[in-house]
């Protein structure tokens, strides 16, 4: 059923949400939710055109959504609906029952004519269908929808309540981010009636908190982003505002360099609503502090850029991102400089006081720090970090002795002054105090280094020391975490236990370390005095864990650009392969070897091959005998085998996969004979054993390099 209606028109639409100063490092998700979430709800009852744009706005005290070509009403649409068994539909006179009233109620089609609804199927499965031309959506209906929607499921970490006085005299509960004010709803330039938070839509705003204070009336949607910013002095725009300042700041660094961390920018960002750029300084006595204190202090405390020279050296001038753009900032910048000394005078104090104490002597006081209640202190923590670590130098012929000094320092920092204030700075610290100390340098590096890498892409350490400890660090804490049963679960993994298993295998791989990563998990969980921590940290499932992390990190790598595939991948690791750090060899040699024309050949004999010997229930002896070979084709198999294995031997032990692996082209025509020439399943048991012996020996040999079955 329809109705006539006008002619939909077609406009732009602006939503606006004019708040008190929004959670600035949440003000960009806020503000990518709020248009989301509008417009997907237009979208998807058809008031938006094809060529509709969407343009989502966020500043420190405004959340807004414009989208072009937006429909006044949705166009009319066929909607066809099963409603219920013609059996239940009517009772025996013929009379609706209630169960269908109730459902064409609900479908808000209460009084439609009953002989218009649409009998389909026969018999049983006769039913009865709602076949209607439904009245497409209204703008002002969905909008109004949208937006209490889009409201409440904004990203809000936690809500204020507060109260808003109505037209009608009576006070309202609210909750929202933060107080909302205003709230514009614009189709072309008609206010459309909409109302949220206790505040009805109309089409003003407010200006800058300083410079434009005024109301703002918004003619349009259209003109909503020009009037803010000649009008208003504000860049509504999240993304233009931050290019706006990056630019800025580079501009007014000069022939220095700005450190400004994605973070950073983002935070500022959602600060400012016109933001201008002004150098200030401190006095260049402060740089006797290890920069990373005073940068960190800068850019955590204050919001501040720090600059450095060409050498990567801190300067003691920094810019900063005001919210007032004057002719006469002096007062900008001295209220700034002084508020910045005495958090350089903390950072100095801290580091002069933690030189009294050397690092060494702070070690017995680990043992009163927690490390987890299952897992004991710091002090033994890193007992066992520390006798890993001398494990791996064992095997690695490394000085234990450097390993052991850098395993049982390495924590230290955490008890300065420093590291207490600023956390960020561990191992930081450790580096600059070890240093002082006088530790080998090596031993100091290790400090910082046996953090990496951090994250993906993070570099990696320099030394032999600080990759050993690295390694030792991030494998206790996988087997302790694991072991008290906190494995990662789904999104969970609050110790970045995944992120330790891909640093082991990135330094592993990278670092071309020859060691065993399942004697490297048995080495870690001996050090646990706990039998359940042995016992639930099972070295199997620990080293499944880290291969399924290495093949995500595999999967990224590529040769000449090209991404090695997914079956290249697999048919490395499913070898489970004890040594990770010839994988890209092997990767790349797979890659050159299946471009060969006898690649897909083999790789599907190799299939073959494995089916039978997995289908295989007798026990196969170990060697074939070439006196039970009787069929021509098992004879001149085998003897290829055997010409070809000393080659493959040596080139295995070589290292030289690529000629390994081209050297069993040789085999391609053999093996195809022997499946056409061969019944390997003979009735004459010895027959059978045997050829299945050949078969073994030939499996063995052929996935060595990789499991070649997995590229058929």
């Amino acid at each position: 059923m329809s109705t006539s209606n006008p002619a939909p028109q077609t406009a732009s639409l602006l939503i606006e949400i004019f708040t008190e100063e929004l959670p600035p490092k949440s003000l960009r998700r806020l503000g990518d939710a709020f248009s989301d979430g509008i417009y997907d709800t237009l979208k998807s009852v058809g008031l938006l055109g094809e060529d509709s744009i969407v343009s989502g706005y966020a500043t420190p005290r405004r959340l807004a959504v414009h989208m072009t070509g937006v429909l006044s009403q949705a166009p009319d649409h066929p909607v066809r609906e099963k409603l219920l068994p013609t059996s239940i539909a009517f009772d025996a006179d013929g009379k609706p029952t209630a169960p269908l009233l109730k459902k064409l109620s609900a479908l808000g089609y209460p009084d439609i004519d009953l002989s218009t609804l649409e009998k389909s199927g026969e018999g049983k499965n006769e039913a009865l269908f709602l076949n209607v031309i439904a009245q497409g959506a209204t703008l002002e209906k969905t909008a109004q929808q949208a937006l209490v929607h889009t409201l409440s499921k904004l990203p809000i970490a936690k809500m204020m309540h507060y109260q808003v006085l109505q037209k009608n005299g009576q006070l309202a509960d609210v909750e929202f981010a933060r107080p909302a004010h205003r709230i514009i709803a614009l189709h072309g330039d008609r206010v459309l009636k909409l109302s949220a938070l206790g505040i009805d839509a109309d089409n003003q705003t407010e200006g800058h908190r300083f410079m434009a204070s005024d109301i703002i009336t918004i003619a349009s949607a259209d003109t909503y982003a020009a009037a803010l910013t000649t009008q208003a002095k504000v860049l509504p725009n999240f993304n233009q505002r931050r290019e706006f300042i990056e630019a800025a700041l580079l501009k007014a660094a000069g022939s220095d360099s700005v450190l400004m961390p994605d973070s950073l920018l983002d935070e500022v960002t959602a600060l400012v609503e016109w933001p201008a750029i002004y150098e200030c300084h401190f006095d260049s006595e402060f740089l006797e502090v290890p920069q990373e204190c005073l940068i960190l202090t800068m850019q955590t405390n204050q919001k501040y850029f720090a600059l450095t020279d060409s050498e990567g050296k801190l300067r003691n001038r920094f810019l900063i991102v005001s919210n007032i753009q004057t002719d006469t900032p002096e007062a900008i910048i001295a209220g700034n400089e002084r508020v910045i000394r005495p958090r350089l005078s903390d950072a100095r104090f801290f580091f002069q006081q933690d030189q009294k104490r050397p690092l060494a002597s702070r070690v017995a006081d680990l043992k009163k720090v927690v490390y987890h209640n299952q897992l004991g202190n710091q002090f033994e923590r890193t007992q066992r970090v520390q006798a890993i670590a001398v494990g791996i130098a064992q095997a690695l012929s490394a000085d234990e002795s450097l390993v052991s000094r850098a395993a049982e320092i390495a924590k230290t920092d955490l008890l300065t002054d420093m590291v207490g204030e600023f956390p960020e700075l561990q191992g930081i610290m450790g580096r600059y105090y070890a240093t002082y100390d006088g530790e080998h340098t090596d031993v100091a590096s290790a400090c910082s280094e046996h953090y990496r890498p951090r994250f993906a892409g993070d570099a990696l350490p320099e030394t032999q020391t600080g990759t050993i400890l690295a390694i030792a660090d991030k494998l206790e804490t996988l087997i302790g975490i694991w072991g008290v049963g906190l494995a990662p679960t789904g999104d969970k993994d609050p110790y970045a236990l995944r992120r330790h298993a891909l640093g082991i295998c990135r330094l592993l791989l990278e670092k071309n370390l020859a060691l065993s990563l399942p004697a490297l998990i048995a080495l870690a969980r001996r050090q646990f005095s706990q039998a359940d921590v042995q016992e639930k940290a099972n070295g199997d499932d620990i080293y499944a864990f880290i291969i399924d992390r290495l093949r995500a990190y595999l999967r990224d790598q590529s040769v000449a650009g090209k991404p090695f595939t997914t079956g290249e991948i697999d048919a490395v690791l499913s070898q489970s392969p004890a040594q990770l750090n010839d994988l890209m060899d092997r990767l790349t040699a797979l890659r050159e070897f299946n471009a060969l024309p006898e690649a897909s050949q083999l790789a599907a004999a190799n299939k073959r091959i494995s089916n039978i010997l997995k289908k295989t229930t007798t026990v196969i002896p170990e060697n074939c005998s070439n006196a039970l070979l009787q069929a021509p084709a098992e004879v001149v198999l085998f003897k290829a085998l055997e010409s070809i294995a000393p080659q493959l031997t040596t080139a295995y032990a070589q290292r030289q996969f690529v000629v390994f692996l081209k050297a069993l082209v040789a085999l391609s025509n053999p093996i195809d004979q022997f499946f056409a020439d061969v019944m390997v399943m003979d009735p004459n048991p010895e027959l059978r054993d045997n050829r299945l012996a050949l078969l073994q020996q030939l499996h063995q040999k052929m996935n060595l390099i990789a499991d070649l079955g997995k590229l058929a």
